[in-house]
């Protein structure tokens, strides 16, 4: 197992190895997208010298949603998407992510199953084999059936925390901590506030099949937080402090 954690287009935008000299902020950020392709086709290139790759899964996945910089010009099939880092909506918590694997997972398809970071355990767990500790509550699901191209047994929500924000999202709605139901059938390029006196029976039977998620996680009754208003938890001085 390998977990590679490329710092490219991230803050601070460096030049890299292949950046002519004098090279401006946008060529730079140019620059990190193509030297980070680089390092990408230089692991699989290893690997297929090795005689890995129908051996290897790859995940390649994105930590968060699209900076604020960015946001105006972020699309998908050239429509722009709702939101950014460090917002509650889909493109602050939406991430790109490609699976590969020769031979096993079925090329140019796209699932649209949700699936959450805490499901790589048990998931990496099924493809090695490997048995999950016991009496530990898991609360991820492996995505491996999905990967073979298989229906599966997808999650029916995902939770999001910012701070002192939290929603529960299932593929077509959103209910956050103000109770504010959303349709989500537009995502990521736009999210319905439904109205709360709504009687629309998918809206109600959503509300309450929502609602009882985040009863059971109680998000509440945590350690809250409130944040430095840039997306991130904790500001540097709460860390100090804790």
């Amino acid at each position: 197992y390998l977990y590679y954690s490329m710092s490219h287009i991230h803050e601070e935008i460096l030049p890299t190895p292949d950046s002519k000299e004098g090279a401006d902020e946008k060529q730079l950020y140019a620059d990190n997208v193509a030297y980070h392709d680089k390092l990408v086709g230089q692991l699989i290139a290893v690997l297929e010298k090795m005689k890995l790759r129908e051996k290897t899964l790859i995940v390649y996945v994105g930590d968060n949603g699209t900076a604020k910089a960015g946001a105006a010009i972020s699309t998908i099939g050239g429509k722009k998407i709702y939101g950014s880092k460090g917002s509650m909506l889909e493109g602050g918590s939406l991430v790109p992510m490609i699976v590969n694997w020769p031979g096993t997972t079925p090329g140019g398809t796209v699932c649209a199953d949700m699936i959450d970071f805490s499901d790589y355990v048990p998931t990496f767990a099924a493809v090695a084999g490997a048995k999950l500790p016991e009496g530990v509550a898991i609360d991820g699901k492996s995505f491996l059936p999905q990967i073979k191209g298989e229906k599966g047994n997808p999650r029916e929500w995902a939770f999001v925390q910012l701070a002192r924000m939290w929603y529960v999202r299932s593929l077509n709605w959103k209910l956050n901590e103000k109770g504010e139901l959303y349709d989500m059938g537009g995502a990521p390029f736009e999210e319905k506030l439904v109205s709360a006196d709504s009687q629309e029976p998918a809206a109600t039977a959503a509300r309450t099949k929502l609602k009882a998620a985040l009863d059971q996680l109680n998000p509440a009754g945590g350690i809250l937080d409130d944040g430095d208003g840039t997306g991130r938890h904790a500001g540097k001085k709460g860390k100090k402090d804790k």
